[in-house]
């Protein structure tokens, strides 16, 4: 264990935080996680990292604080109140919170985190469950530049594309626009693939070749073998994206962005949560073009 790497206290050990808080830990770093389910500390520990009782226990020694919760409730809720990050971790420590929430929540975490010492980024991620396993993660930042350069060396252990957008709430808004050209993206990929099936064409000769040309998306390429087996056991799961796509929605009303499309999407997922599937894989998308296109799911 090298002794000049930053202690990291790690907040939120679900699909994404833990193979993420796991792949810094093979990269050397000293761990103390805590999340709301036990067995999910377990795992942490039994993958060499240490167990924490509670928030505070877990921040108290700690240089780096990462957080990937749900949302910006979650959020408040781990920073904030005296049993919170800011109120427990020591002055001069860095919070990096990956979750995807509001650049507001973003921008109003720095600010209070400023009084109390304590630096903020946030660092949203893409590329789902996979690409936390495979440490490939798209990392998206928003805040100091002298904070970003402080904090590379760790993120580099999680991510491939790692890029400051901007000041605080920045990376929340890459996330958001991220997450609407995904939604989108599925979304068109489910309409074609409902088109072909219902042409009698080979489904998988038929989204090889599409992938081959101009067509093709990293979408596409990830979410292949959902389409074609039917596979929706969650990587990100609709109500995550229900709620990203709440996000960009709002914000784009904001700034004055008419995002058209997102908009009709940002139904669809809304629908889908609705009928039951909100648990299932953003790809199941296709569940709600099949039900549109009269068939019986």
């Amino acid at each position: 264990m090298s002794s000049n790497l930053p202690k990291v206290a790690w907040i939120g050990l679900g699909i994404m935080g833990s193979p993420m808080a796991e792949n810094l830990i093979k990269a050397g770093y000293d761990v103390t996680g805590h999340t709301l389910e036990q067995a999910k500390v377990d795992r942490l520990v039994a993958a060499g990292g240490k167990g924490a009782a509670s928030v505070a226990e877990a921040v108290r020694d700690a240089d780096v604080v990462v957080t990937m919760v749900p949302a910006s409730p979650q959020v408040e809720a781990i920073a904030y109140g005296p049993d919170g990050i800011l109120e427990n971790v020591r002055s001069g420590a860095l919070l990096i919170d990956m979750s995807s929430i509001t650049p507001q929540t973003s921008v109003d975490l720095a600010a209070a985190a400023k009084d109390k010492g304590v630096r903020v980024l946030d660092a949203p991620v893409s590329g789902g469950e996979a690409g936390a396993i495979e440490a490939v993660l798209s990392i998206m930042v928003g805040g100091e530049q002298a904070d970003f350069d402080a904090a590379r060396p760790l993120l580099e252990a999680l991510g491939r594309t790692i890029v400051l957008c901007g000041p605080h709430g920045s990376g929340q808004t890459v996330k958001a626009a991220n997450q609407l050209i995904v939604a989108v993206n599925i979304q068109a990929c489910a309409e074609a693939v409902v088109f072909l099936e219902k042409s009698g064409v080979d489904l998988a000769a038929a989204l090889d070749v599409l992938n081959g040309g101009l067509a093709g998306s990293t979408v596409l390429t990830r979410k292949k073998d959902n389409f074609l087996k039917r596979d929706f056991a969650p990587g990100f799961r609709i109500d995550l994206h229900h709620k990203d796509m709440g996000i960009v929605t709002d914000a784009a009303r904001t700034v004055g962005a008419a995002l058209p499309v997102g908009a009709v999407v940002a139904q669809l997922v809304a629908s889908l949560r609705a009928q039951g599937d909100g648990g299932l894989d953003h790809s199941a998308l296709l569940r709600s073009v099949e039900r549109l296109s009269g068939s019986q799911v």
